[in-house]
């Protein structure tokens, strides 16, 4: 019986965890009419798919400052890239900005997974 009780509790625990990571992740950053989403990518990259809805503002661009200061600072944005690493550098310099509700959703995958959006031409 103790033999039992030793093979049941890791049997468990195996269990717990291959269920836990078969589960599916869930959408986790809403995104609602009033949310403004951010591609941070080059223009062709833009043009080679994007997120449904999606605006273009390349960081790595000599005026992207200049094209922040044209943007709402208190509006919702969610901020995405190829990677994550630009969208990162993007909601870093938005926050040093002013603006107060900005999301880095990462790479395009990543940000279409979490919001929901389709990826588009």
């Amino acid at each position: 019986m103790r033999r039992l009780r030793l093979l049941a509790l890791p049997t468990l625990a195996i269990m717990l965890v291959a269920a836990t990571a078969c589960a599916p992740a869930a959408a986790s950053i809403e995104v609602t009419e009033e949310t403004t989403v951010v591609d941070v990518r080059t223009p062709a990259e833009y043009a080679g798919g994007h997120l449904d809805g999606a605006v273009n503002l390349d960081v790595s661009a000599a005026d992207f400052a200049t094209e922040l200061a044209e943007l709402d600072p208190s509006a919702e944005y969610v901020v995405y890239c190829q990677s994550g690493n630009r969208s990162s550098r993007a909601v870093a310099q938005m926050e040093q900005a002013g603006f107060t509700s900005v999301e880095d959703a990462g790479g395009i995958s990543s940000a279409a997974a979490a919001t929901g959006l389709a990826v588009v031409d």
